[in-house]
């Protein structure tokens, strides 16, 4: 008997993935976690039946989110992570030698705990030493801090449920105050392909452009993600993603990506004509 994991994309479309078996299924207190393991992508994690990762595309969410950043500030030291209990915006970020601290603040314990035991693959750095765990929410935790970080990535899953919070006016704008006066915040923005999904797109980016005053979006290929196209929100007080790309410093680095490149980083910035009209319509 074969097995299929389906994801319901619109009320028209949904993506299935045969699965060999389940190797977790549990509920905390905020949402039902379930790890899979298929033939095709690997082992993958499921909140409340939409696809958080899988193992054979992580790499492209989790460098796109973290290396476009890490390119155009020239010093970060102190970095906010919300949400990523999955590990892996940790694991890009751990990469970096300059980086002093990381804050990850996390609502859900158990997703955390379960990443550790079923995606080590992801969840391989998570102790750093660099690194501390807040098991909270980030919306309340963000409150409380002022000029406290060069970076805020924020990894949040989708504009309901427990991330709600996390694409609110009030929390774009506790996420400026947090940064120091030339901080960067990077966040996952969704997808623009269907209409539902575009909407939230267009909200994200109309509170993130009154909040910052620079702006930009950028996109990367994900297959396992809905429609394949997404898109991710860079906003700054201070840095310009293109203009302050410094190519050099990072190449020299010597960091093996799969996906980031410096050449990829510019493209990503170049947006077709239907997103770009999509986001004109709330700047």
């Amino acid at each position: 008997m074969e097995f299929w994991f389906s994801e319901i994309h619109t009320p028209n479309v949904k993506l299935s993935i045969r699965v060999d078996r389940q190797l977790y299924s549990g509920k905390s207190e905020f949402q039902r976690i379930d790890v899979f393991e298929s033939p095709e992508f690997g082992r993958f994690l499921t909140l409340d039946g939409y696809m958080m990762l899988t193992e054979k595309d992580e790499f492209i969410y989790h460098e796109m989110i973290t290396h476009v950043p890490m390119a155009v500030h020239p010093k970060v030291r102190d970095v906010l992570v919300i949400g990523a209990g999955d590990g892996g915006v940790i694991r890009e970020l751990t990469r970096y030698p300059e980086v002093e601290h990381i804050d990850m603040v996390e609502i859900d314990e158990l997703v955390v705990e379960v990443c550790k035991k079923y995606l080590p693959q992801t969840a391989c750095r998570l102790d750093d030493p660099r690194v501390s765990i807040h098991y909270e929410d980030g919306l309340k935790f963000i409150r409380s801090c002022k000029d406290c970080y060069d970076l805020i990535i924020v990894d949040s899953t989708d504009p309901f449920g427990p991330g709600e919070g996390l694409f609110t006016r009030e929390f774009y704008g506790s996420c400026f105050k947090a940064l120091r006066e030339d901080g960067i915040m990077v966040n996952q923005h969704e997808s623009p392909f269907y209409p539902e999904d575009a909407l939230a797109c267009q909200r994200a980016h109309k509170r993130v452009v009154e909040s910052f005053p620079i702006s930009r979006v950028y996109q990367a290929h994900i297959p396992t993600y809905p429609s394949g196209h997404w898109l991710f929100g860079f906003a700054s007080k201070k840095y310009h993603p293109l203009k302050h790309l410094d190519e050099t410093r990072w190449n020299m680095r010597g960091l093996k990506c799969r996906y980031y490149t410096t050449t990829l980083h510019k493209g990503a910035f170049y947006l077709p004509a239907y997103v770009e009209e999509l986001l004109k319509d709330v700047e």
